[in-house]
């Protein structure tokens, strides 16, 4: 008998002025308050981080690498660390501990200017704020449910807006110059984590998908099965964990490579236009406002194309493609006179951000989709490991393409095509035969089915 390939639930497609109304009730809402005031917060600092290191701390700029680069590394233990205590705590306790935890880490800054308490400060810091995102993240997943792909949207955009508010601010505090304008600028972000652990403490904990264990014949690697025995008690169960899942590893593995868009507009596209183009210097940070834009302008709309495991699944095909595009138009940008420069760069830069768009999507929903519910925040936490070992993998390999010169640029767009090829088949749904009804009954579904998000629930 031919094996049965698992449909997945379909999602009712909402109108475009529905998709606006935020999922989740009220603390949906709340919860999307608190993104874009940490956002604000976020904007206020990282424009004005640098140089109160230099000005303020006394610190070089080898120190300052250093420094970031350490931090960095201690960073990368977050978002697993903080998925595996959201499965055994309360989501909103543990983001609230997170918050406060950045948010005593940075005020410490101000009492020292010793190199290596700042480096043991930075690196505290990062741990927490690494792990936020995770969390806040998990947060969405639970309290949006199915709609969790719109949500995702709006408050992508949401904190889009407030990023740029904050570094607006900062811009124009930083006009100043002065000591107390970058001690200022500090205080205001630890403020804000104050404010938003208040107002994560008044959100009411989201429901968590039913506590699975794996049992004894749980295979490793099985994409997140376990052997469901709900009667069994605690003590003779195990959770399951995304370190023996092979196919969630993999597919966290190719994220990495995915996730390079951040690095190439962040830093690729500024590089390339003063070394390798014609274009003005000017159009470098131009290049950072045409992608707020478009991410404003289109993470909503374009959210519908990944409601489903199967939708995200098909968006993989034009993120390649868009990335490929965007490697060709840099190349291009290379040839030509400051016009054909510039046009070539805004291409890529519109390209590259369609990819990021897209990917935004697809990433969320095949990582949640994946996940089996009763190791939600363990899972996720790991795939949270992708852009934090993109954060530091990425500019090294975009430096390195700079380097290389324009040819580099279609090789490096060519392997985040193969990339989205690989993933495309490694997240293709599971054919299970139909003998497995007999197990447990008909119609009975393992528990951790990666086929279906444990978000929504069985038809």
């Amino acid at each position: 008998m031919e094996p049965r390939v698992q449909r997945e639930p379909t999602v009712k497609r909402v109108p475009f002025a529905r998709r606006l109304a935020i999922p989740g009730g009220r603390d949906g809402r709340r919860m999307l308050v608190v993104a874009v005031i940490d956002k604000v917060g976020t904007g206020l600092w990282s424009g004005a981080a640098t140089l109160y290191f230099i000005y303020v701390a006394h610190l070089s700029v080898a120190q300052i690498g250093l420094l970031m680069g350490l931090s960095g590394i201690l960073g990368i233990a977050g978002p697993p660390f903080a998925g595996r205590l959201a499965d055994r705590f309360p989501v909103t306790r543990v983001l609230v501990v997170a918050q406060l935890a950045r948010g005593a880490a940075l005020l410490a800054l101000l009492t020292t200017n010793d190199y290596a308490l700042l480096v043991l400060f930075s690196a505290l810091g990062s741990l927490p704020d690494r792990a936020s995102s995770v969390l806040t993240k998990l947060f969405a997943a639970r309290v949006a449910g199915p709609h969790r792909i719109r949500y995702q949207a709006i408050q992508r955009t949401a904190v889009n807006i407030g990023w740029a508010v904050g570094a607006a601010g900062a811009a124009a505090a930083l006009t100043v110059g002065t000591t107390a304008s970058y001690q200022a600028l500090l205080l205001a972000n630890v403020a804000s984590y104050l404010v938003i652990g208040v107002l994560t403490l008044r959100c009411a904990e989201p429901p968590a998908p039913v506590r699975v264990v794996a049992g004894p014949n749980a295979s490793a690697g099985g994409g997140g099965s376990a052997d469901v025995r709900p009667g069994l008690p605690a003590s003779r169960t195990r959770a399951a964990t995304p370190w023996r899942d092979r196919r969630y590893l993999a597919f966290t593995g190719s994220e990495i490579w995915l996730f390079l868009d951040d690095s190439i507009l962040q830093v690729g596209f500024p590089l390339w236009i003063v070394h390798a183009t014609d274009a003005p210097v000017g159009l470098a940070p131009l290049v950072l406002v045409l992608n707020s834009v478009l991410v404003i302008a289109l993470q909503v709309p374009l959210s519908r194309f990944g409601e489903t495991r199967a939708a995200a699944r098909r968006l993989l095909v034009p993120i390649g493609a868009a990335f490929l595009t965007g490697g060709v138009a840099l190349a291009a940008s290379a040839g030509g006179g400051p016009w054909f420069a510039t046009a070539a760069v805004l291409l890529a830069a519109t390209a590259f951000t369609l990819a990021e768009i897209l990917h935004s999507l697809s990433s969320w929903e095949l990582s949640v989709a994946l996940a089996p519910g009763e190791a939600q925040g363990a899972y996720l936490g790991v795939h949270g490991l992708a852009q934090s070992a993109q954060r530091s993998l990425g500019p090294v390999v975009v430096g390195a393409a700079v380097s290389a010169g324009p040819f580099a640029w279609p090789v490096l767009g060519a392997t985040l095509v193969v990339a989205c090829l690989a993933q495309h088949r490694l997240v293709r749904p599971p054919s299970s035969p139909p003998a497995a009804e007999s197990v447990d009954g008909p119609g009975a579904r393992p528990a951790g089915d990666p086929g279906r998000s444990p978000a929504v629930p069985p038809a």
